[in-house]
């Protein structure tokens, strides 16, 4: 068995250590790029969202390393992620790859199917107790590469040399990729902290003087939100101009509401989302849309000054909460922008409109002295 995996943002980093850990091969398919988008669409109906062919792309160029086995999660409910497993063996069959497709979800909600779905892959020869370890070890690991990720969003409107900064980032993620103690994970987090906060005391502050930088929750599905191919490097974007940025999903979180029913929390944990939507969007609509509204809830009422949503073209459960934000919008008075991307989205179209709404979100700190609403700023609601 050569296993291989979608690739999604830095989720790579922790499914090769579980399976390393494991003494199982597997295969790192190379990151999204517009040669594995060009590879999975050749393959795909039109119609199919963007994941998945960037997911059929990433099984081909896998498959060119002897890849032979694909391991996916699941899902419920109207969302064509629970079908991708079953659609992806099938398109690729046809297409000469034969691949086995594992699907790691809780079938019927049964963590019992979930547990042999995993020994299949672990095999005969490591106990339940060294395949606990090595998952209690790699989810250590992922909320390590979510503490990371939001010390780089923190950092990226406050230091100067954006550069430096994803090298630092970059740094990071290749420390974590290599280390295989507790110990290591927890100086790697220890280390970029200190890092950031060394560049601060020697001065390496923005020119523009921003010390209070705006704030923008990025909220969608979560393929688009944690693959920066995907997203177009959204995150580093708004972090170019002047922007802090929060996310509505992280991995560790998704993987711990999703996969694990909830057993563990993860980095910033999901399962408040749906009490907050329920004014809005009270039942489940499929995929994390019904999050998507409550993140939106949740960040509004912390005061953010910006939120964007962002999915794929099709993506229905993404569809029904663009429906429903224009209500948070006007409850909350927070401009919200939703970003739909598919494979001819480009880098200059969303560098302009991320431009104009951050423009259109400075406005209050100039309104501000005539004494002008949020509301009225935006017109979005009066006093």
């Amino acid at each position: 068995m050569k296993v291989t995996f979608p690739h999604m943002g830095n989720a790579w980093i922790v499914i090769q250590t579980l399976f390393e850990s494991l003494n199982v091969e597997v295969v790192v398919p190379p990151v999204n790029s517009k040669q594995t988008l060009n590879l999975g669409t050749r393959l795909s109906p039109e119609s199919a969202c963007l994941p998945l062919k960037l997911n059929l792309g990433n099984y081909i160029e896998a498959a060119e390393e002897g890849a032979d086995t694909i391991v996916i999660t699941g899902g419920i409910g109207p969302c064509r992620f629970g079908y991708y497993g079953e659609m992806e063996r099938q398109i690729l069959w046809d297409a000469g790859y034969e691949y086995d497709v594992v699907t790691l979800e809780p079938p019927d909600g049964s963590l019992l199917g979930l547990a042999k779905r995993i020994r299949y892959l672990a095999g005969t020869n490591n106990s339940w107790t060294k395949i606990l370890k090595s998952l209690r070890f790699a989810y250590l690991k992922s909320v390590a590469l979510d503490r990371v990720e939001d010390a780089i969003h923190w950092a990226r409107p406050r230091l100067s040399q954006p550069i430096e900064t994803e090298k630092l980032y970059e740094e990071a993620k290749k420390r974590l990729a290599q280390t295989m103690t507790v110990k290591g994970v927890q100086d790697t987090v220890r280390w970029v902290q200190e890092s950031i906060h060394e560049r601060l005391k020697e001065g390496y502050l923005r020119s523009d003087g921003v010390n209070k930088p705006l704030r923008i929750g990025i909220i969608g599905e979560i393929y688009t939100i944690l693959d920066p191919y995907t997203s177009l490097g959204l995150e580093k974007e708004l972090g170019r101009l002047g922007v802090e940025v929060d996310r509505s999903i992280y991995l560790s979180g998704w993987v711990g509401n999703h996969v694990f029913q909830g057993l563990v929390p993860g980095y910033r944990s999901i399962q408040s989302y749906p009490s907050h939507a329920k004014p809005f969007l009270p039942h489940f609509v499929g995929g994390h849309g019904q999050e998507t509204v409550g993140a939106a809830v949740k960040f509004a009422r912390e005061g953010f000054d910006g939120i964007i949503q962002i999915f794929p073209l099709s993506c229905m459960p993404e569809i029904v909460a663009a429906s429903v934000l224009p209500k948070v919008q006007e409850t909350y008075k927070v401009p919200i922008m939703t970003l739909i991307v598919d494979e001819h989205s480009g880098q200059a179209g969303m560098q302009t409109r991320l431009e104009a709404f951050v423009d259109l979100l400075e406005r209050p700190r100039l309104q501000r002295a005539i004494g002008q609403t949020r509301g009225e700023v935006f017109g979005v609601g009066g006093r």
